[in-house]
């Protein structure tokens, strides 16, 4: 039995190996758990460590030290290269409100924070921590963990924080939207989330019978209409074809046409007369329509093809073709002439069947090359992370200078890979699966041994009058922000309901709230406003959560 001993309690790399696995397997398995329809997921491993830790079992510190920070940097980096692609397109247009209520979000908490580290008798360090579990924010907790290292302080603390707080920092953030919905939402307001999302594209067919652009060419009309749009097929004289930008439009002319739903009636206008049937069926046999055309999705796969934009392509004019939509992480995107490509977007083509054979060459649609990652990419970029991370940088009032750490530098530099490495022809693209498989791989290893080493002091805290006090707090800086800039935005600012929820879900970084969500409110806008402002709320977090501690230890 001496080799059960070794395996699980004398402290060895074997040993370390075999613990922190065993706890991600039961963490794992248990948060599949569906409570009320929320389960916690990859978080349980957190809880599996502190139970693991209540229970005696631990690794060498120098072994507990290596795999929590190398699991916290492959998970930062991935998150970065996630997000990056979205992150400042996150800006645009309706982006910036949302992106300012979330920031509203992040500040208030963070104050509230910074106040009960004050009145409430909670050391900075404890009050981040419940901080980083009212939010969720995982990232965040190592971000602190490593600035307190820095310090030459106690990394324990925030972790015990984070733990008390954090079941009710998910049940929290549902709470708020029940209680927003029950007061000032009514049933119109539901419904208005079912109107379409501008990040959609729509499909509509028109007839031409605006005098102002007969004998007009494509191109000439593109210039002076406002809203974007893309001609898939035309008919004339009951023929079908591919319009090229030459193309001269006539009166009488059929057009398939696909645009965002909001600029249908500006298109009407335009082109004169729109048709009555309805082109976004899921189950419309494309290929079906007419027999001179084909519809095939082709993939990207040719790495010389990764920044470029897809006008310079010219595909239209030299091959007879059209590209109708792109998809790119599960989105649909208008394929103008400006819109860069990325390795693994899906275009859809349409042209005579020779003429896709030879686009297909052009855009590669080798999809198992596709399921091979750029691993050099990421090494490149954990290294590049972590380089940022080690700079001292000098603010003033701040006694010691400033360091991004294992946190901050590497999901900076994924950001910055994910949003810009295209453009610099960097093949920088991961399948959905390879940074899923990378960001669990990286937070079980994180979560596993942060529950491992707060687990030994946890049930005491808990238990301990400052335990309840902690955990009061804690739901205050959860429910408080969400509640107020929730209010203001349904109330007063007049955002949809759907986005609001989605806004106060990304800025709590909560993904089962955002399930809650998706369950019970019809339309997309909740998870289009989570993913417009998740990576700037995660990104402020994460240096906050630094920030704070450097500015008032």
């Amino acid at each position: 039995m001496e080799w059960i001993y070794n395996l699980f309690v004398e402290h060895s790399a074997l040993q370390a190996v075999v613990v922190i696995s065993l706890i991600s397997a039961i963490g794992l398995g248990l948060g599949k758990i569906h409570l009320f329809g929320i389960s916690l997921g990859v978080t349980f491993v957190f809880f599996a460590g502190i139970l693991a830790g209540h229970l005696g079992l631990s690794i060498d510190s120098q072994m507990l030290n290596y795999a929590e920070s190398f699991g916290l940097v492959i998970f930062v980096y991935a998150l970065g290269l996630q997000v990056g692609p979205g992150f400042f397109a996150s800006f645009h247009k309706g982006g910036v409100k949302l992106n300012m209520l979330a920031v509203v979000v992040v500040l208030m908490g963070t104050l509230l924070a910074v106040l009960a580290s004050f009145t409430a008798g909670i050391s900075l360090p404890d009050a981040v921590g419940i901080l980083c579990g009212a939010t969720t924010n995982t990232p965040a907790l190592g971000a602190a963990q490593q600035t307190l290292k820095q310090l030459g302080l106690g990394s324990n603390s925030p972790a015990l924080g984070c733990a008390v707080a954090y079941p009710l920092g998910v049940v929290g953030v549902i709470l708020a939207v029940l209680l927003i919905r029950k007061v000032f939402v009514k049933k119109a307001d539901l419904e208005e989330n079912q109107k379409d999302d501008a990040n959609k594209t729509y499909i509509a067919a028109f007839q031409v019978h605006n005098p102002a652009i007969f004998n007009k060419s494509v191109k000439d009309i593109a210039h002076f209409s406002y809203p974007k749009f893309v001609i898939s097929r035309l008919w004339r004289d009951g023929n079908v074809s591919i319009p090229t930008s030459e193309k001269v439009l006539r009166e009488g002319d059929r057009l398939l046409v696909i645009t965002s739903e909001k600029d249908v009636l500006a298109l009407t206008v335009l082109f004169g007369q729109q048709e009555n049937t309805d082109w976004n069926k899921e189950d419309i046999d494309w290929n079906a329509i007419d027999s001179q055309l084909v519809s095939q999705r082709i993939v990207v796969t040719r790495p010389e093809l990764n920044g470029k934009k897809l006008g310079s392509l010219r595909l239209r004019n030299t091959y007879g073709i059209n590209i109708s939509r792109v998809y790119r992480s599960g989105v649909q995107l208008l394929a103008t002439p400006e819109l860069t490509l990325q390795l693994g977007d899906r275009l859809t083509v349409v042209g005579e069947a020779a003429a896709i054979q030879n686009v297909e060459k052009v855009l590669g649609n080798a999809v198992k090359s596709l399921n091979e990652p750029n691993m050099v990419a990421v090494f490149i970029g954990i290294v590049l992370g972590l380089a940022l991370g080690a700079i001292p940088l000098v603010i003033p009032g701040v006694s010691a200078p400033v360091k991004l750490g294992l946190a901050g530098g590497p999901i900076i530099v994924g950001i910055l890979i994910g949003t810009f490495g295209p453009r610099l022809h960097m093949v920088t693209y991961t399948t959905r699966s390879a940074n899923l498989m990378l960001r669990a791989l990286g937070l079980s290893m994180y979560l596993a041994c942060l529950g491992l080493d707060a687990g030994v002091h946890f049930f005491q805290t808990i238990f301990r009058p400052e335990g309840l006090l902690w955990i009061g707090v804690g739901f205050g800086m959860t429910i408080i922000p969400i509640l107020l800039v929730g209010i203001i935005a349904f109330k007063f600012m007049k955002v949809d309901f759907g986005s609001v929820v989605g806004m106060i879900c990304g800025s709590m970084a909560n993904p089962m709230a955002l399930n809650y969500a998706n369950d019970t409110i019809p339309g997309d806008n909740p998870s289009v406003a989570y993913a417009t402002v998740y990576p700037l709320s995660m990104f402020l977090r994460v240096i906050i959560a630094q920030v704070i501690l450097l500015f008032f230890l």
